[in-house]
């Protein structure tokens, strides 16, 4: 009998050795949140809306740093002292600090604010999941920025035409196909290996006489072919131009100057447009006594890079003058790239 109870003790003993040592494991896996104090200066997070705790040991990010907002210390730079839980089982869209639950807060040399010692929220009101600070409300406010960068071009576009005229449509075709030709060789040649010499337009009009009373009368044909030229070489739009008419071609039907890549000065455009937009956001806050806590959307919209168009596009081309020594001037000016932006801003303001 002895034996038996003997077993029993045993048996009660390890089990409770065994409750408390996976009590403790679970403790450490859940990753219990001590209490801690620290001290620090405020500080905002490099994303829109989150506050820190900057101290010598770290940074700390205020989970609910809304609740004191509306205190008269809470200001970037103002150095605070905050009792309260280190987090780690916090998940925050920020990516700064250790999250910190701040069960009170206060300016050094002030009172404590806003905990559960000191008669509860003090900071605001708990409604909805959500803290609405006493004495402020939150808005938003739609503002619109745009911005110009300038940059010099680097591919010039220019479009050339052989226009014939023959009272039968075949002979206006053959004509214009031997001049086409002849054009074509002329200006792969003027443009050199790199240039992009392709068709962009080919047409066969019939020309009508009217009279009264009578049917209308076809009299010719207008034979069109137009063939555009590509090239990086911008100094050899002039020469280009010249070695076309020589050729045959008897009318200039556009010339522009673009850039092939233009990534990085878009890129440029749309930062400066942002920082417009943002920038007209804070002059709404301030007007309105408050200031922008946080951007909600970003919408881009309204972007282009505006060619430089030449002067000589649908001009009939004068052979007699482009056979002279002197070759035609083209001179490119700067391009503009426009970008817009759209923000959708909260604005907190005093109510």
């Amino acid at each position: 009998m002895m034996r038996k109870n003997l077993f029993a003790a045993r048996a009660v003993v390890v089990a409770l050795a065994l409750a408390f040592a996976a009590q403790a494991a679970a403790q450490q896996g859940a990753g219990v949140n001590k209490e801690i104090t620290i001290e620090g200066r405020l500080a905002r997070t490099v994303e829109a809306g989150g506050w820190l705790i900057v101290a010598e040991y770290g940074k700390y990010l205020i989970l609910n740093s809304r609740q004191y907002q509306s205190e008269p210390w809470f200001r970037e730079g103002a150095t605070v002292q905050a009792t309260g839980e280190a987090r780690q089982d916090a998940v925050t869209i920020y990516q700064e600090g250790m999250p910190f639950q701040a069960r009170t807060m206060r300016a050094r040399g002030r009172p404590a604010s806003g905990g559960t010692e000191a008669g509860g929220n003090q900071g605001g009101t708990q409604t909805g999941g959500a803290i609405a600070v006493a004495g402020r409300g939150v808005t938003r406010v739609v503002v619109t920025g745009d911005a110009t960068v300038q940059a010099q071009p680097d591919t010039v576009i220019l479009s050339v035409a052989v226009v014939t005229q023959n009272a039968s449509a075949s002979e206006a075709q053959a004509e214009n196909a031997s001049k086409t030709d002849s054009v074509v060789r002329a200006v792969k040649s003027a443009a050199g290996a790199g240039a992009e010499v392709k068709t962009s337009g080919y047409s066969v009009q019939p020309q009508y006489v009217y009279k009264e009373g009578a049917p209308p009368t076809i009299t010719s044909y207008v034979v069109r072919n137009s063939v555009s030229v590509t090239t990086g070489e911008m100094d050899r739009a002039g020469a280009i131009i010249d070695a076309a008419s020589r050729a045959g071609a008897n009318s200039i039907d556009g010339l522009s100057f673009t850039l092939r890549r233009d990534e990085q000065v878009r890129g440029q455009a749309l930062a400066a447009a942002t920082r417009v937009a943002l920038g007209k956001a804070r002059v709404v806050a301030d007007t309105l006594g408050g200031r922008v806590v946080r951007v909600v959307e970003v919408q881009e919209g309204g972007g282009f890079v505006r060619p430089v168009l030449g002067n000589l596009g649908g001009v009939a081309v004068n052979r007699a003058a482009m056979t002279a020594q002197t070759p035609t001037p083209v001179e490119s000016g700067a391009l503009d790239i426009r970008a817009e932006v759209t923000l959708v801003v909260e604005v907190e303001t005093r109510e």
